[in-house]
């Protein structure tokens, strides 16, 4: 398709954004049709039959994304493009799940615009097949599993939920990250948004329990299968139904169990211990990890069949230092919802302490940010939160065993500091070498765990923070 044959139609209401998208397709020799209002757009779409079209979500009669669907049934084959100036999950996942082509966000960058642009013309002009019919966002996703985030990293990870959700349930997911990236979030995103969300989320941690418990938790079993199985028990294979088995920290899972698993997933079917009767398996399968598979897989500590199987679809979540422009967001994020749970009437954070909290790498990611939160508001007796309640990252940002911050000029309270200094971060780093366990930590320092845990209640320490 030559460029002057091409169409490209731009909604927004922005009369500075509608000015640049012609200036830049102008350039490159496309014609460029603009509109400020939807439904004038979905009037020209009729009539101009653009190439392409670049939407933007809120407008003032018609948002982007009821627009969007709109779109889609004049002509399901039509590129939209769709823009914003504020990301959240649930619009990724709906402009996906509705059939953008793309998602963009604002402040727009010429390149990606010409690099989205050349894509879309590729695929109209290699377009062959229809597509499957999208399936409607489900709006009804609880607060408690929301996902927070609009980095580029955390867009395309939702962009990836929209289209994982419109797959069917033979469609398994392998979700790899660090500890605390939020990886049960996506899985619960993946369910909340498919055409099962009605259907039971069925959570299994691999780690907990051992090899026979765990067999019988998931197959189930008949009565007289063995001493105390009094009467049949349905295992939880069988009581997702057709919703969702979220298996976590799958790496952990007996060789002798991985067998087994494999054939569910091949064959959709089982039977419950102790049985001859085959049971049928309609959900989909949903692992997570924070180990490389790929490595234990080359080690023979997990099968390689069931490994491809469960890795039909891949996300892979990026840790917390590796998107520090959501740490703001996370942060605010967790400070509403704890001072809302705390009765609280913390306003936000002072300037140091969100400098310090960008600053900081948060080796235990998300759940980290979210346990030292829940403790700054707990603690924070004004209306911002300062770096004095940030304990851990303060410490690791300012203290140096080779400069004693003097605070005072007066002795004894520069000395008293300086010794709350120490313990503080004395205790939190043997907390941390441990993974918050006490009685480890306080051997290691010879001292009894008595006197360690009354210094961590002493300055309101957590072993919980540094378990990750």
């Amino acid at each position: 398709m030559k460029a002057d044959q091409t169409k490209i139609l731009v909604v927004d209401d922005d009369d500075k954004i509608l000015f640049a998208f012609r200036e830049v397709f102008k350039k490159e020799g496309y014609k460029t049709i603009l509109s400020s209002d939807s439904y004038e757009a979905l009037e020209i779409i009729k009539s101009e039959q653009p190439t392409i079209v670049f939407m933007d979500i809120t407008m003032p009669r018609l948002n982007g994304l009821d627009a969007l669907e709109l779109v889609k049934q004049q002509n399901p084959f039509l590129p939209v493009i769709i823009i914003t100036g504020y990301s959240t999950m649930q619009t990724a996942i709906k402009a996906i799940q509705n059939g953008a082509f793309e998602y963009l966000t604002k402040p727009l960058d010429v390149e990606k615009i010409r690099e989205v642009t050349i894509r879309a013309l590729s695929s109209v002009r290699s377009f062959a097949a229809p597509i499957q019919q999208r399936i409607i966002f489900n709006a009804d996703i609880l607060d408690r599993y929301e996902l927070v985030g609009d980095s580029p990293a955390m867009l395309e990870i939702y962009k990836l939920i929209g289209s994982i959700s419109t797959t069917p349930n033979h469609t398994s997911v392998m979700i790899v990250g660090e500890s605390g990236t939020g990886k049960e979030l996506v899985a619960r995103a993946i369910h909340n948004n498919s055409s099962s969300s009605k259907e039971p989320f069925i959570g299994i941690n691999c780690t907990v329990l051992p090899e026979s418990l765990l067999e019988s938790e998931l197959f189930g079993y008949e009565k007289g299968a063995f001493t105390g199985a009094n009467k049949r028990k349905l295992g939880k294979f069988e009581i997702a139904y057709g919703g969702t088995i979220f298996l976590d920290e799958i790496g952990s899972l007996f060789p002798n169990i991985q067998q087994k698993l494999l054939r569910v997933i091949q064959e959709r079917e089982y039977e419950r211990l102790g049985g001859n009767t085959l049971v049928g398996v309609s959900a989909r399968f949903i692992a997570a990890t924070n180990r490389d598979l790929e490595s234990e897989v080359k080690k023979g500590n997990f099968r390689e069949d069931l490994y491809y199987r469960l890795n039909v679809a891949a996300i892979h979540l990026p840790p917390l230092r590796a998107r520090k422009e959501d740490i703001r967001i996370l942060s605010n994020y967790f400070l509403s919802k704890y001072d809302d749970r705390l009765k609280k009437s913390v306003k936000g954070f002072s300037d140091q302490a969100m400098r310090l909290l960008e600053s900081y790498s948060f080796p235990g990611n998300v759940r980290e940010l979210e346990n030292l939160i829940e403790r700054a508001v707990m603690l924070t007796k004004g209306e911002a939160i300062l770096p004095d309640v940030l304990g851990e990252v303060s410490f690791s940002k300012f203290f140096k065993p080779a400069h004693l911050p003097v605070i005072s000029p007066i002795f004894t309270k520069s000395r008293e500091h300086v010794i709350k200094t120490f313990e503080k971060q004395f205790l939190i780093g043997q907390l941390r070498k441990h993974h918050g366990n006490v009685t480890a930590a306080a051997k290691n320092s010879k001292m009894s765990r008595q006197n360690f845990q009354r210094l961590m209640n002493k300055y309101r320490i957590q072993a919980k923070q540094f378990r990750n």
